[in-house]
C-alpha cells in the first residue's frame, strides 16, 4: 500500500519506518523534506520524502502525525484532498502545547473521536496509535507475543478493516473498540493509556 506520513516526528517516523520495512511504499513529510534524509535511509525499501501535499497525494492511507492542536486548521484545509483518503490520526491534546482547543477537549467529556467527527467531515478518519509511547513501540514492534494492543476507532468499518491490517504489519495486535465516540475509553488518563497493554489485556479491560 502506498501511505503518507504527515509528521514524520518520533511517531509517525517509527511507525512508517515499521511499514516501510513491512514492504509498504512509504512517503515521509516535512515542510523542509531535505532534513528526513537520515530517517529515509534507516527506513529502507522504496522510502522517500516530500512535503505534506505531496505526501497527501501519494498515500492511499495517510498517518496524521502532528500536534493535536494544528488538527482544526488541517481539517479545514486539507478537507478536499483527505476525502478519498484513510486517515491514521495519533495526536494526544496537551494543554501546555495546544492550549483552548485542548482544555475544550478534555473538558468536554466527549473523547478525541468526536472533534475529530467535526473536524474532518467526510473524511475516512481512524484514531490510532495514540496510547502507547514511541520507545515502547520501537522496544516491542514484532514480539513473539501477545503483541502490545493498539486501540482503533472509526465510523467507517472498512478504514478499519485496512487500519488493523496496517497495525499487524506494524508488527501489534489491532484492537477495534468501535467508532469514533469511542475513542474516548483509549485517551489520555484511561486505564489503558501508556501502559503496554498486550492486545488481549487492552480487550479485557475494555469489555470487548
Amino acid at each position: 500500500m502506498k501511505i503518507g506520513v504527515v509528521g514524520a516526528g518520533r511517531i509517525g517516523g517509527l511507525i512508517g519506518t515499521l511499514w516501510s520495512r513491512a514492504g509498504h511504499e512509504v512517503l515521509f513529510s516535512s515542510r523542509h523534506p531535505e532534513s528526513l534524509a537520515g530517517l529515509v535511509e534507516a527506513a529502507g525499501n522504496s522510502a522517500r520524502s516530500g512535503t505534506p501535499d505531496e505526501a497527501i497525494s501519494f498515500g492511499d492511507a495517510i498517518l496524521l502525525s502532528i500536534p493535536f492542536g494544528e488538527l482544526p486548521e488541517f481539517g479545514r484545509t486539507k478537507q478536499e484532498a483527505l476525502s478519498q483518503k484513510i486517515v491514521l490520526e495519533t495526536g494526544n491534546p496537551n494543554l501546555k502545547r495546544d492550549g483552548a482547543i485542548a482544555d475544550s477537549v478534555l473538558t468536554s467529556a466527549r473523547g478525541t473521536g468526536a472533534y475529530l467527527r467535526d473536524w474532518f467531515p467526510g473524511v475516512r478518519v481512524v484514531r490510532a496509535f495514540n496510547t502507547v509511547w514511541d520507545p515502547v513501540l520501537a522496544k516491542e514492534a514484532h514480539r513473539a507475543g501477545p503483541r502490545v494492543g493498539i486501540p482503533l476507532a472509526s465510523d467507517d468499518e472498512d478504514a478499519l478493516r485496512i487500519a488493523s491490517s496496517l497495525v499487524v504489519d506494524a508488527g501489534f495486535d489491532p484492537v477495534v473498540v468501535g467508532d469514533l465516540d469511542r475513542a474516548r475509553e483509549f485517551d489520555m488518563g484511561t486505564a489503558v493509556y501508556d501502559t503496554g497493554m498486550s492486545g488481549p489485556e487492552v480487550r479485557k479491560v475494555l469489555n470487548l
